[in-house]
């Protein structure tokens, strides 16, 4: 894809490893809209700011003007839209900062995007792609042996994944309606470096090492599929200049596990490598807190359409990749500190109740 690319929200977890990944790997400009909220952090795209094609533009993807006037100056041949409140636990405690941004800013941004896309020549009209990247949240739970594809049906159940199939949902529409190329993307839940603490697997890692309860939903039956972050960034690349327009692509890891699975093995890890924490082993600090509301208990991916049809397939699997993320973690202290100090203190978010504030089970 030859020209610029506008990103939104790459200051974020995975629009950061994208545009880090897209920097490092291709030719192309990214400018890179960013509001730079609790959790858009220039730490993450520190290499990239340091890079000429790389450009941090500090905005709101609510304020339609704005996006027309980025989208009008940079003239990108494609748009990659990340930006998103994305902690179901923060849904929960705050639903309308939700509706605002994932709701109303996808729409804001489809129109900025309709009109400056009906004001390219025909062939750049004919190559330009809006991709949207979404969550298997939007299907709810998974029965047993289930596993969400491309056709199963949008059945949210809390309202961060209600917020982002009524996104989806727009972005569909104007590819029907108006013609304008959009592609959407589903994946399973992310890991890897940079991620805000505020999600289970930093959450946990940081908490073993000092001390702190690692809260765990219920029982930890519940069932997630780990997609490393980096797999997910290559993935959007190869969607980006391989997939077909009007399409939506599932991608996942290499199969769902328990989340107390995920929670007993980085407190192995974290032993492994902390021989001398004196609450050894870190397995006794798991405490079993009162389960979300609403809790879907298994996501699951099938992402066979995008391996068959584009050739893409991940590249880690869990557990090397988890290991690889807790020794980022051990070893990236200041980036923790920095990132949280002030804002965010691993308390516990999405009940009325303050049992264990000193973290929460969120696991997405």
């Amino acid at each position: 894809m030859a020209g610029t690319i506008l990103v939104t929200g790459g200051a974020g977890f995975i629009g950061g490893c994208f545009v880090r990944q897209w920097v490092r790997t291709e030719h192309d400009t990214v400018v890179n809209f960013d509001k730079l909220t609790y959790a858009g952090n220039l730490d993450s795209i520190r290499d990239a700011l340091a890079d000429p094609r790389h450009q941090l533009i500090r905005a709101d993807i609510c304020d339609e003007a704005e996006m027309a006037r980025g989208l009008a100056s940079h003239r990108p041949q494609a748009i990659i839209h990340f930006a998103a409140e994305s902690h179901v636990d923060r849904s929960i405690d705050g639903p309308e900062a939700f509706v605002q941004t994932n709701i109303v800013g996808t729409f804001r941004l489809l129109q900025a995007s309709l009109a400056y896309w009906r004001t390219m020549p025909t062939e750049q009209r004919d190559r330009f792609r809006f991709l949207y990247v979404s969550t298997d949240e939007i299907h709810g739970s998974a029965a047993a042996g289930e596993f969400f594809d491309e056709v199963t049906a949008v059945a949210p159940n809390s309202p961060y994944s209600a917020s982002k199939a009524a996104g989806g949902h727009l972005v569909q529409s104007y590819w029907t309606t108006y013609g304008l190329p959009v592609i959407e993307t589903v994946c399973s839940n992310n890991y890897g470096p940079f991620q805000f603490p505020e999600k289970l697997i930093p959450l946990m890692i940081l908490n073993a090492v000092e001390r702190k309860p690692l809260p765990m939903y219920g029982d930890g039956s519940q069932e997630r599929d780990w997609l490393h972050v980096e797999d997910h960034c290559e993935a959007l690349r190869c969607v980006l200049k391989e997939g077909d327009p009007g399409c939506r692509y599932s991608i996942g890891g290499d199969g769902p596990r328990s989340n107390r699975s995920v929670i007993e093995q980085i407190c192995q890890m974290v032993d492994d490598r902390c021989p001398d924490l004196d609450h050894y082993p870190s397995a006794r600090l798991i405490k079993s807190v009162t389960d979300r509301p609403g809790h879907d208990h298994r996501y699951a991916i099938d992402s066979r359409r995008i391996r068959n049809e584009l050739g893409w397939k991940p590249r880690y699997d869990f557990e090397s990749g988890l290991r690889e993320t807790v020794d980022w973690y051990l070893t990236n202290t200041d980036w923790v500190d920095r990132v949280t100090t002030g804002v965010y203190r691993r308390e516990r978010l999405g009940l009325e109740s303050e049992e264990f504030s000193s973290g929460q089970g969120g696991d997405e």
